[in-house]
């Protein structure tokens, strides 16, 4: 028979026995909930705008806003430009989740010629609804005057404009306050002179103006961009939780064959500088401003119009303030989609990390992002993508979601049921068409909702564009903090190591006791 073991040797046994398991337990439940979340289509892809899949109608329908009312959640609205066959704006609405649209006629403010350009649009937390535009003049299409105009029901009407702005605004965009459902902002890029395509002198500020009673009257405009950045461009605002308002814009750099249009409307090869990518914050509701520098390695994938660029995107987390901004970049070789994040309260950017899920220089473009980020924190991107093109000609439209702060992303979901020619759009003929300046995302807590211009119905001859929409919907495990899956891992593994420890001091006097035996 063996011998009874000492009282102490078994008990450290025990505990060791005891710290392994614990150990070992805590580490199968930090791995328990690694499950990656899935994302899948709702609703393929539909038409928006009406005319859309119509030969007949041969409107260039592009850069969609889309944004939803506060206080009824089927209530959707988009707002979008129209290239050919004339200039114009369009509003369309949806009382139904976006499954049917109607579209909104937008006054004509007295005086103003009917061209209308670079609309945008806001929901106040009331619900009342703002919409910006520029009316245009002559035969050069300069802009002549910024307005602003309102809807209490939704987007079924809309008020008389009011104008906010003069002469030579362009890219026009508009941001609501949070909070007070009375404060608007504009933002522009702010020129003396402009030529053909181009602008004809450097250093023409982006501008912000606020107004305080809902667009009736507005504050005198205030210089974002520093003098520094000469050539400042496509600004995008946003206001924050607290009412800290921010813009992001590029800075163009030495790029004189975009900026004074030295490649005459024509395609070609890109710049071969760099931008850079830069974030405006005033905490004073935009009397004053202070700049941070998201990137200054931007490597352009393309020729463009200055006077409508490619928009970066800003998105920001409502629950801790992180910021997000993206924009593509070629920098490996072909356009790739790019997202940074400034962690609250920190000054320094992370990243970029690379979100399209394709090989490195494959020779295909991903491009044009939009951010958006849904109250549980998840942050989805929507682009253009035209990887399964060895042409790289082909568009279709990708979704990519990230659920733990930009860090990675999960695989991509294909939005577009079929790929659209990127060759059809305003300056096509000349090897230099433009889809426009941004697609458009909302993302709730479940679902993500994606708009985009499609050119399926179109041919190079009509230029003709329509939006077209998708739904995702994500199924997300339970998962841990990253927090509490670290404490638990490591903590556990210590625990192991300390149950291995004890056990090995007691486990040799038991073999010696057992011998005896």
């Amino acid at each position: 028979m063996l011998k009874r073991l000492p009282s102490g040797r078994l008990l450290r046994v025990i505990i060791g026995v005891s710290l392994l398991v614990l150990g070992a337990g805590a580490v199968l439940v930090s791995t328990a909930y690694e499950d990656p979340p899935t994302a899948s289509v709702l609703w393929g892809d539909a038409p928006v705008n009406a005319g859309a899949g119509n030969l007949s109608d041969i409107r260039s329908h592009n850069s969609p806003t889309l944004v939803r009312n506060p206080v009824r959640a089927g209530n959707l609205v988009i707002s979008n430009r129209v290239d050919t066959p004339r200039f114009a704006c369009v509003l369309h609405a949806s009382f139904d989740g976006g499954s049917r649209w109607t579209q909104t006629p937008i006054p004509v403010p007295r005086g103003e010629e009917r061209k209308c350009f670079a609309p945008d649009a806001a929901f106040a937390p009331d619900g009342t609804l703002y919409l910006s535009f520029a009316t245009l003049k002559g035969r050069g299409n300069v802009p002549n005057a910024v307005w602003t105009a309102s809807s209490t029901d939704g987007g079924r009407t809309i008020s008389k404009p009011v104008r906010a702005g003069g002469r030579l605004r362009f890219q026009v965009r508009l941001a609501v306050d949070r909070v007070n459902s009375r404060r608007i902002h504009l933002t522009w890029v702010k020129a003396d002179d402009v030529g053909f395509l181009k602008f004809t002198e450097t250093g023409n500020p982006i501008q912000s103006v606020r107004s305080d009673d809902g667009g009736l009257t507005w504050q005198k405009p205030v210089r974002v961009s520093d003098p520094s950045h000469a050539r400042a461009v496509a600004p995008v605002p946003t206001v924050g939780s607290k009412g800290d308002l921010y813009v992001l814009y590029l800075d163009l750099g030495a790029d004189r064959l975009d900026y004074e249009g030295g490649h005459r409307g024509r395609g070609g090869a890109p710049y071969q500088g760099r931008f850079s990518l830069v974030l405006a914050r005033s905490r004073d509701l935009g009397r004053s401003w202070a700049e941070s520098l998201v990137s200054r390695q931007i490597k352009p994938i393309n020729r463009f119009v200055v006077l409508f660029p490619p928009y970066p995107s800003l998105a920001i987390d409502r629950r801790n303030g992180r910021i997000y901004a993206a924009f593509h970049d070629a920098r490996l070789g072909d356009p790739d989609v790019s997202v940074w994040s400034l962690p609250p309260g920190s000054s320094k950017w992370e990243g970029p990390t690379r979100v399209n899920d394709t090989p490195e220089r494959d020779g295909t473009w991903q491009y044009l992002p939009q951010l958006a980020v849904a109250p549980n924190g998840r942050l989805d991107v929507v682009y253009y993508d035209r990887r399964s093109d060895r042409e790289n000609v082909m568009n279709q439209v990708s979704l990519q979601s990230s659920f733990d702060s930009g860090d990675s992303f999960i695989s991509s979901t294909r939005l577009s049921s079929r790929p659209f020619d990127s060759r059809i759009g305003f300056g096509g003929k000349n090897g230099l068409p433009d889809l426009g300046s941004r697609l458009a995302l909302l993302s709730d807590t479940e679902r993500a909702l994606a708009v985009w211009t499609d050119t399926r119905a179109g041919t190079r001859a009509t230029n003709k564009q329509d939006l077209s929409r998708a739904v995702v919907a994500f199924s997300d495990p339970p998962r841990l903090s990253k927090a509490v899956k670290y404490g638990l891992r490591y903590g556990g593994l210590a625990l192991a190591l300390l149950g291995v420890v004890t056990l090995a001091s007691a486990l040799p006097k038991v073999r010696s006791t057992v011998a005896r035996a």
